[in-house]
Formats: C-alpha cells, sequence, structure tokens
C-alpha cells in the first residue's frame, strides 16, 4: 500500500488484515514504530525488515501486506531495492481527496503525539498555520512522488481514497480482495480493527481557520 500521513492507512490496514487472507500490512520499514507499536524486538536492519514483511506480514495463505510512505523509501533506497526484494507485488494507492484536511490532521498528530485514536495525547494542540503549511507542502510531494512513479514505471495502482474507505470500508477491502483474485468469506475478525476517526470539530475550524488567513488566491504556491 503507497500512501502518506494521515490517510487513513491504519484504519484499511486492520481491515485488510480481519479478514486472514489480505496480509497483515503494517510500516515495516518504519523499524521505531514497529518497537512502539508491537514488536520491541522488531530488526532495526533493512534485511530483517524485509524478513518480517514475509513472514509477521503473511497470512496463512503466504499473502503478504506492507505500507509505504514515500519518505520510507529514502530511508531504505541505499540499501535494498525493496520492489525487486519483494515477490509479486501488488500496488495499492490510497489518497485523500482533502488535501488540507490531511495537513491539518498531521499538524495536530504532530503536537499532541496521538497518531492513532488509541493512543493518548500527550498534550493539547493549538493552531499554527505555518506547522499545517509546511505538512500540507510535505503531503503534496508525496503525492507527486507516487504518481510520477507511477507514470515512470506504466503501473497502474489499485486507487482507494480515504473518504470512500471511510464510508465504506468493505468496499474498499472487496476490490483489493479483486485484486488479489480471493473470494473473501463471511467471518472476518473485526476485533483486529480498533482505529476509530479521529476527525473532529477542531479539524474543521483549523481549516477554514486557514484558508481565511492562507487563501491568498493571487498566489500560486512553489513546492
Amino acid at each position: 500500500m503507497c500512501t502518506s500521513p494521515r490517510s487513513g492507512s491504519n484504519f484499511l490496514c486492520q481491515h485488510l488484515s480481519s479478514t486472514g487472507v489480505l496480509g497483515h500490512p503494517l510500516e515495516y520499514f518504519n523499524w521505531r514504530g514497529r518497537r512502539f507499536f508491537n514488536d520491541p524486538t522488531f530488526p532495526e536492519c533493512i534485511v530483517g525488515q524485509v524478513e518480517k514483511i514475509l513472514t509477521m506480514g503473511a497470512t496463512p495463505n503466504r499473502i503478504y501486506g506492507l505500507k509505504i510512505f514515500a519518505h520510507q523509501h529514502d530511508w531504505i533506497s541505499r540499501e535494498i531495492d525493496w520492489i525487486n526484494a519483494l515477490p509479486n507485488l501488488h500496488f495499492v494507492y490510497l489518497s485523500r481527496r482533502d488535501l488540507l484536511g490531511q495537513a491539518v490532521s498531521w499538524a495536530r498528530a504532530i503536537q499532541t503525539g496521538q497518531y492513532r485514536s488509541t493512543q493518548p495525547a500527550n498534550q493539547p494542540a493549538v493552531f499554527d498555520a505555518e506547522l499545517i503549511r509546511r505538512q500540507l507542502d510535505v503531503l503534496v510531494r508525496e503525492r507527486a512522488r507516487w504518481e510520477m512513479f507511477y507514470a515512470r514505471t506504466g503501473i497502474e495502482p489499485l486507487r482507494l481514497e480515504y473518504e470512500l474507505v471511510v464510508a465504506n470500508p468493505q468496499d474498499a477491502v472487496r476490490k483489493v480482495a479483486d485484486m488479489m483474485g480471493l473470494q473473501l468469506q463471511p467471518n472476518q475478525d473485526f476485533s483486529k480493527v480498533v482505529i476509530q476517526k479521529q476527525r473532529d470539530s477542531i479539524n474543521l475550524e483549523w481549516a477554514h481557520r486557514f484558508k481565511l488567513e492562507q487563501g491568498n488566491p493571487n498566489v500560486l504556491d512553489i513546492v
């Protein structure tokens, strides 16, 4: 799954994992995150991370899953050609239509330390237009890099949007299963889906304020 931060990817990954046949996609190239969330012994070495993808990330039918951000490619690309190291790849591209909403969500997460609904907030968040602008800039770059990758390689990913995934996660799961040529069984283990939507009225208020303060229509941003 190729995506960017605050795209609802953890939510979708848990739904995919709940099927028992679509792998267990996680950020396996983010060893610090894996150690924090679920595996204190997760390897720092990239070869070990690839091994985890093919084992920890796999369901019994040997389908494995991986979630990766464009900037995580930079962490590993000098040491490994991950696309060739991972066999029989299929690509899912998860994006978010509301880029400003995504940037606001990321800015709040950076301030609070709460990247998942299951985490407590370390401190309250305050409106910071410059932080939102920085994260918006990063998200635009992340999106552009994936689109460049698909255009250059000719890869046609399964494209999913955050807004539609949140509205109907089972439809998104079905599309991934169809891509993999699998027939889903009705016995999904929804106990694995513990991530909830974090967006609330504060996100909407910040987005509205940002547009009022930063929304000069006479400026075409340089990114």
